[in-house]
């Protein structure tokens, strides 16, 4: 029995009728394309009488596959699925293809587009014929919810969950939670004390009843799938008895060993052996550093054992694995600072008072290790000129092309402290000043009439080398200003760099337990740039914060909101569907050579060891294809993306390849595929 279908040309405004010739397109697929009994072209076919248009012509024409000639399935698939599926017409017997980035947008020649659109137009028409119904499927979603990193992000989604009564597993690597945010000092562009916004959500979280904190602790290992994975956390010794310690401190304070603080005093200041890591910590229970504990050193001291009253010290503790089982997972892991050592022509590690902007966070906070006060590597010496060097590691071809985003801002930031605490010039050295966000523009004229003095340029070198007098002793800045087009030598007491922030380190490890991918630069690739920034390609795994992309605190903030938000919803379904536009495996077939397994990019393929075959799992499986091409014995099939499927296409896409010599494109045969 003939098939019939209908096809429908999107004009999409002037985006695709501005190359295409959309009437002309649908005239020609109703003459030349077998079995169309209904053909037309509409302004806008994703619009509510667009798809009453397809809804209507279904249910009157009786048709039995759609084809919508329109832009990218990843905007309107769902859409107009949804419209055949209203008019009682299976969705995945519907076809789109894309004539706005494939045609209209890419060709200049009016003519060309609008053969190359019949072209797709046929190819769809062609495949759809041997399209078959599929039903999705649901499955049950665990209440619990895991979040990976407690900084600013990933608390707020932690506390959205726990709020709305859900169960969360708050993980975080370092001893206590919050992330970088606890070692500002404040907040552009309120100038908001940093921990006095950020240990009430700490406190909030520690103390939480639907929250599970598990700080110092690691991801280990990610199975399952969407609303139950398993998930193996290494919880690494403290060697401090979480249920026994007080808090009290007296192992802190009668520790003898003083070490260098690399992690939150960013080298700056030093620390017990053991230690917490900042005073307002959550949870507030130390841990021993085993490679500066004189214990673990040479079998000496246990000072913290002998004085500790609750008896917590446990130097025998070992890591421990935990299983936990959870519906989602929201990763939220953050950042790391750029290493300024890598462009020595700055002088970072070589000349004394060049600081990385973390350090200089660390010098201008109340609770850092000069109180607050702004002072040389020498403890005691006030600067009376400070160079702040913005894009130091950012939108540089040699490091990271992109722009990290809050640089600017935490100039101007440091800029107005400078001018707060001492009567310093403060020299800010930038390529362009980005200052694009809510009242952002309005602190850069704050510091505008402060007088802080802005130099347009890249700087070229930082050097001691001195060629004057006034420049004895001093740091010099070499810098082109383009504003006036002259090459400029600045003689400054302290510089300042504004250090790129970059993907951590394991993050692309992180993102293959997880099944996740990462951009080049090695942030997090998000579903949709645009439309689903907080999903990925992973059902049931989310991504929240900078471990996205370069972002500040309201939008890491709000993109933890969100990711909360879109698990919540899930769990309040209580179901999710699964796409059923997955790969299978005849068994029967299988020989059991893996090749499978280790080229799915999803880790959707599992092999069983007793029947030596492999296995698709279908809610991980996301229908890309990898393993049907990959299979020597071609015994995996992937649903809607068939053999015949694909043959037709084909066949299709090269209609005019069978048209008659000499003949005009408007009386091609028919093309009956």
């Amino acid at each position: 029995m003939a098939e019939k279908i209908g096809v429908y040309v999107c004009h999409c405004g002037s985006n695709i009728a501005g190359k295409v010739d959309v009437e002309e397109v649908a005239k020609w697929a109703g003459k030349n394309c077998a079995d169309v009994c209904v053909s037309r072209d509409y302004k806008f076919m994703c619009s509510s009488l667009g798809q009453a248009m397809i809804e209507e012509d279904i249910k009157k024409e009786g048709l039995t596959r759609v084809v919508v000639a329109a832009c990218s399935p990843h905007l309107h698939e769902k859409t107009f699925r949804r419209a055949c599926s209203n008019a009682g017409l299976n969705p995945y017997l519907m076809d789109m293809t894309n004539i706005r980035e494939h045609c209209s947008w890419v060709h200049k020649d009016r003519a060309a587009a609008t053969e190359k659109t019949k072209a797709l137009v046929a190819a769809a028409v062609g495949r759809v014929k041997y399209q078959q119904p599929l039903e999705p499927f649901y499955v049950d979603v665990n209440r619990t919810t895991l979040v990976l990193g407690g900084g600013i992000a990933g608390l707020q989604a932690t506390l959205e969950l726990a709020d709305a009564g859900y169960p969360v597993y708050l993980v975080e690597r370092e001893p206590s939670i919050g992330g970088h945010m606890a070692q500002f000092d404040k907040t552009f562009p309120t100038l908001d004390c940093s921990a006095c916004i950020l240990t009430p959500k700490m406190s909030e979280a520690g103390q939480h009843e639907n929250v599970k904190l598990l700080t110092y602790a690691e991801l280990e290992e990610v199975t399952g799938s969407v609303g139950n994975f398993h998930v193996k956390i290494r919880q690494k010794a403290r060697h401090v008895d979480y249920d026994k310690c007080t808090g009290c401190g007296i192992c802190v304070e009668k520790c003898p060993r003083k070490v260098l603080d690399t992690e939150f005093e960013a080298g700056m200041g030093n620390r017990k052996a053991i230690y917490m890591p900042f005073p307002q910590a959550v949870p507030r229970i130390p841990v021993i550093d085993t490679e500066s504990c004189i214990w673990f050193e040479r079998q000496k001291c246990r000072a913290c054992e002998k004085l500790c009253p609750t008896d917590a010290i446990a130097f025998d503790q070992q890591d421990e694995i935990i299983e936990v089982n959870v519906g989602n997972i929201i990763i939220a892991t953050g950042w790391k600072p750029f290493d300024c050592k890598t462009i020595p022509q700055y002088g970072y590690g070589r000349l004394a008072n060049v600081y990385t902007s973390l350090e200089f966070e660390r010098l201008c906070n109340a609770a850092g290790p000069t109180n607050g006060k702004i002072v040389l590597r020498d403890g005691k010496t006030e600067p009376k000129s400070i160079a702040i060097i913005h894009c130091v590691g950012s939108r540089d071809t040699r490091h990271n092309p992109y722009c990290s985003g809050i640089c600017c801002m935490a100039s101007l930031k440091f800029g107005h402290l400078v001018l707060e605490k001492t009567q310093a010039q403060v020299y800010s050295f930038y390529i362009d000043m980005r200052t694009n966000q809510k009242n952002y523009e309005e602190f850069y004229q704050r510091l505008l009439s402060e007088g802080m003095h802005f130099i347009r340029g890249k700087v070229s070198e930082v050097t001691d080398a001195a060629r004057l007098p006034n420049e004895q002793g001093k740091l010099i800045v070499q810098c082109e200003d383009t504003l006036i087009g002259r090459q400029q030598r600045f003689p400054v007491d302290m510089v300042v760099l504004m250090g790129a922030i970059e993907p951590q380190t394991d993050a692309r490890e992180m993102g293959l337990k997880c099944g996740i991918s990462c951009s080049m630069d090695g942030w997090y690739t998000e579903r949709h740039p645009k439309l689903d920034p907080v999903a990925t390609m992973t059902d049931g795994i989310f991504v929240a914060g900078v471990c996205q992309g370069p972002k500040d605190i309201p939008a890491s903030v709000a993109q933890g909101a969100a990711a909360a938000a879109r698990v919540s919803g899930m769990i309040t379904k209580g179901k999710v569907m699964i796409e059923p536009v997955v790969a299978t495996i005849d068994e029967a077939g299988c020989s059991g050579c893996k090749i499978c397994n280790n080229m799915c990019p999803y880790n959707a393929i599992e092999f069983f060891e007793d029947r030596g075959v492999s296995h698709v799992i279908t809610a991980l499986c996301k229908g890309c294809g990898t393993c049907v091409s990959a299979c020597p014995a071609h015994v995996i099939t992937a649903a809607h993306f068939n053999d015949q499927q694909i043959d037709a296409e084909i066949e299709g896409i090269l209609w005019d390849a069978v048209r008659p010599a000499g003949a005009a494109a408007s009386e091609a045969e028919t093309v009956a595929i």
